[in-house]
């Protein structure tokens, strides 16, 4: 039996220089000189301060210079005697030329011609920069293809079935994604399921003979080995940090025929729950627009960095632009498993349970608004099947129908966080905690996983 859900009803840089100071509007024999006026330091334009020319940020001219008020005319006394203007006369000239000088002095020697001194950064702060981003998405699909293309394999596999005086052998084909680089490879559990040959093609044509290692018992998924070292790889990534809205690649063969095709769209929507051809029934899986036809299964779907978030395995045959993916959070346990050279196992506790709506609350009168309701579901022949299977681990620590499961080790039961979800990152034999609501009370139980059987 299955613990399966039923669905219910920057600081701007200074200038290249800082301004030459401006002279007095005159010299004046009996009044003190004014002190210097100095323009402010010319500063960058910001972005959004550009004019329609074109001008980005370009740093002021050193030749424009802020208005400076000139100092207020002063009426010249006259003088007292002649004697006094001969005086005066002579230190002006002493003056003009003692600064006609210092002027020739600082050229010869370059001071002027030196950029001035810009303030620097105090120690420990760094000066804010500007960097533009840009977008592209164009460029992205291009860097990931170019980067995971060569771990996404074509695999074809060939299966006999008898009839009366005949036997004869079925082709198959599907898509798979190097996650390691000694030769292991996950796929789609139907595109291997039953096959007596197999043969896995890389995109540089290189052909190997691959083997089944396993097939996993909770979703459509199975590991190959094939005898190579030094294959290219793909790098899985975090399921959990996508967004509906976000760039989604796709990879993989579609008919077989052409091999390594690269489509693109993007993430729809989270937690799709699908029935296949055969009757089974996904839960938790990623629905995308990426074009997905026969033969991707099994294939890589990326985000806009090249890392896996999921593995292609079914499309909707009525209707266009609706694919399904399975997030790689649920995938990373069975990796795990295969490259410690352990058997491929899902954890189990036995129930079959009603996932928690607002709406499924105010119908059924429920206390809480989220949790997995443990209830009994029909069979096609209207026979009820029981919500607790007599024996299991669900048996064994007091579960009983009409529980609710709010929590598991602490991680509340929700939409986003469904309890078969939170249940794949455990391994069998695992003791964790419920926290279930029974009856109006919150009551703590210990349950310890048991091994998802093949045939649930």
């Amino acid at each position: 039996m299955t613990d399966e859900p039923q669905t219910s009803a920057g600081v701007p840089e200074p200038g290249p220089g800082a301004p030459e100071p401006a002279l007095p509007a005159s010299l004046d024999e009996t009044q003190p000189v004014p002190p210097t006026t100095y323009a402010p330091a010319a500063e960058r334009r910001a972005a959004f301060g550009a004019d329609e020319w074109g001008d980005r940020g370009a740093p002021t001219p050193e030749h424009w210079f802020e208005p400076t008020e000139p100092p207020p005319a002063q009426p010249a006394p006259r003088p007292r005697s002649g004697f006094l203007g001969v005086v005066l006369a002579a230190s002006l000239l002493s003056a003009t030329l003692a600064a006609g000088g210092t002027y020739l002095a600082f050229r010869a020697s370059g001071a002027l011609d030196r950029p001035a001194a810009t303030a620097s950064t105090p120690a420990g702060q760094q000066a804010a920069t500007t960097i533009p981003v840009t977008i592209d998405e164009s460029s992205a699909i291009t860097r990931v293809a170019a980067k995971v293309s060569p771990a996404v394999v074509t695999i074809q596999t060939g299966a006999s079935t008898t009839s009366p005086g005949s036997i004869f052998q079925e082709q198959g084909v599907g898509s798979g994604v190097i996650f390691d680089a000694n030769g292991w490879i996950v796929t789609n559990r139907h595109v291997v399921e039953g096959a007596t040959s197999l043969v896995v093609i890389l995109e540089d044509g290189r052909h190997f003979d691959g083997k089944v290692y396993g097939l996993d018992t909770l979703t459509d998924l199975a590991i190959v080995k094939v005898d190579a070292t030094d294959l290219p790889t793909a790098p899985i990534g975090d399921s959990s940090t996508a967004k509906v809205g976000q760039l989604a690649i796709a990879i993989g063969s579609p008919l077989g025929t052409y091999t390594n095709s690269v489509t693109a769209g993007i993430i729809s929507a989270f937690g799709r729950v699908i029935q296949v051809q055969d009757g089974t029934t996904l839960r938790n899986l990623i629905q995308t627009d990426a074009a997905i036809n026969p033969g991707n299964s099994g294939g890589a779907l990326l985000d806009s960095a090249g890392n896996v978030i999921g593995i292609n395995t079914a499309v909707a045959s009525t209707a266009e632009g609706i694919g399904f993916a399975i997030p790689i959070n649920i995938v990373r346990p069975i990796l795990q498993q295969a490259l410690a050279g352990q058997q491929l196992a899902r954890p189990w506790i036995g129930i079959r349970y009603v996932p928690i709506t607002k709406q499924l609350a105010a119908d059924q009168k429920l206390p809480v608004e989220a949790g997995a309701w443990i209830q009994p579901t029909d069979s096609s022949t209207g026979a009820a099947s029981p919500a607790v299977i007599a024996g299991s681990p669900a048996d064994k620590a007091g579960l009983k129908e009409g529980d609710i499961i709010t929590a598991v080790d602490g991680t509340k039961v929700d939409a986003s966080r469904p309890l078969d979800d939170i249940l794949t990152q455990y391994t069998p034999g695992k003791t964790v905690t419920l926290d279930v609501l029974r009856d109006g009370q919150t009551l703590t139980l210990q349950l310890s996983l048991g091994t998802r059987p093949a045939n649930p």
